[in-house]
């Protein structure tokens, strides 16, 4: 069993020196993450990558957006469930045009063709069930 400094590992956490023994599988893949990162970084520098954040070729979200916790990607699902409850609570036709206008991605006035309907029918329906979910949160 080796000692690993968990100040070294997370020094966000841990400001001062703490010691733990961790087997050898332990201490090899912390060891194999660090090397991972390490030529990350290179590759960053080498191909100067730091450089170009609006080149579009995610370099940018490596870097700005923090990978999401198991604790925030639960509560977007919940939040994405309820949502989808109180749609469905909607009348049928409401939950339809607001399902193919936000989930779908089609425009009112494509909505309105599909059904053969006015668009300000679409239009007026879209933002009356909008105003019912706002009570639901």
């Amino acid at each position: 069993m080796k000692k690993v400094n968990l100040r070294d590992l997370y020094p966000d956490v841990y400001k001062n020196d703490y010691f733990v023994e961790v087997t050898e599988d332990v201490l090899e893949t912390i060891r194999a993450a660090e090397r991972t990162e390490a030529a990350y970084d290179r590759r960053m520098y080498r191909y100067k990558a730091y450089y170009s954040l609006d080149c579009d070729n995610g370099i940018e979200n490596a870097i700005l957006m923090k990978p999401q916790t198991p604790e925030m990607l639960l509560e977007e699902k919940q939040f994405q469930e309820q949502v989808y409850a109180a749609v469905m609570k909607l009348p049928e036709k409401q939950a339809k045009r607001i399902y193919a206008r936000y989930y779908l991605g089609m425009t009112v006035n494509e909505i309105a063709e599909v059904e053969g309907v006015d668009p300000s029918r679409v239009r007026d329906s879209i933002r009356r069930g909008l105003k019912q979910l706002a009570k639901y949160f």
